[in-house]
């Protein structure tokens, strides 16, 4: 059976090269994590967040993987892994560390939400940013409060929870951090690469396209959305944010809709594909990095607590502004 050559170029630009860049960018991730832990590093990079896990009694390795988040999620997300592997985090603390990462996350990707959003909605990308910014510090001043509630304060100070031990030598740390990345690299591999080819298949299939359309389908029943706002909230589920955004850009730049409207099409947008985007982005690589059962219960609580601070500022902007 011959395989054409755009079959060939389609597999690899669609399958090959992207699941050849997240591998590469978790295994820089991996091995930093290791490298950090044989180092004795890690009250080193927590020392940045170290106020908010002291005041919300979180471990010293969760104050580390958030330094982490502002350079790399997916770096971030596999020092807790390790972390929780080795022993160190229970399965509570690991909830509340991935949970507690949304705000150096967020920051990471604001320059290109704000590169995008600004020219083409142009005033009205500050109330956006702005409500996605509160969000992401509601989530995070949140989870200290939870963790403040649930979890015992530790009976030493946090920066003093590891204790120290002497530094090996570098080609005995090398060769450690070496070690363990070969063994816990080739269990991602074991998992992240069936399940990247499934949701590649599942995605050829239009299977969420078709799951976005059925929920796009179901906004045209609710009252209070015109149909100019309905057609933006349809380009963000179908074409991502950028096509949305467009689409709003030209609305407002027309007058047919409001700085409110526009926001309110753009949230209900923003809430609604989520979901499905993060099972067709993150979870390969969550899969890889936490097993599929434990990476479906964090995106699933990532997902609620994300979509639940959205709505809860987005309507404290919409009764403000309704004055």
């Amino acid at each position: 059976m011959e395989v054409s050559a755009d079959t060939i170029l389609l597999l690899w630009e669609k399958l090959v090269w992207p699941l050849l860049r997240l591998l590469f960018f978790i295994s820089i991730g991996l091995f930093a994590a290791n490298l950090i832990e044989s180092l004795n590093w890690t009250k080193k990079v927590s020392a940045l967040s170290r106020p908010l896990i002291r005041s919300g009694n979180l471990p010293e390795r969760v104050g580390a993987a958030f330094t982490m988040a502002l350079f790399s999620g997916v770096a971030a997300n596999t020092m807790l892994a390790e972390s929780y592997n080795d022993g160190f985090l229970n399965k509570k603390e690991l909830v509340l560390a991935n949970l507690f990462n949304s705000l150096p996350t967020y920051f990471l990707h604001l320059p290109t939400v704000i590169v995008i959003t600004l020219p083409l909605i142009k005033s009205a990308a500050f109330i956006y940013v702005g409500i996605t910014f509160g969000a992401a510090l509601l989530r995070t001043v949140t989870i200290v409060l939870i963790g403040r509630l649930i979890l015992d304060k530790p009976e030493v100070p946090v920066s003093l929870s590891i204790p120290a031990r002497k530094v090996d030598e570098k080609s005995k740390i090398l060769s450690k951090t070496w070690k363990r990345f070969k063994r816990r690299m080739r269990k991602i591999l074991v998992f992240t690469i069936p399940i990247y080819i499934i949701i590649f298949i599942m995605n050829r299939l239009d299977f969420f396209n078709y799951i976005e359309e059925i929920m796009a389908g179901y906004l045209q029943y609710v009252p209070w959305l015109s149909p100019q706002a309905l057609g933006i909230i349809t380009l963000h589920l179908a074409a991502e944010l950028t096509a949305g955004l467009a689409a709003a850009g030209a609305l407002l730049q027309e007058g047919v809709l409001t700085h409110r409207e526009i926001i309110l099409a753009l949230l209900i947008g923003n809430v609604i594909s989520s979901p499905v985007r993060a099972i067709r982005h993150q979870f390969p690589y969550y899969a890889g990095i936490f097993k599929p059962q434990l990476a479906t219960e964090l995106i699933i609580y990532n997902q609620c607590f994300r979509i639940l601070s959205l709505i809860f500022i987005g309507s404290i902007y919409f009764i403000i502004s309704a004055g």
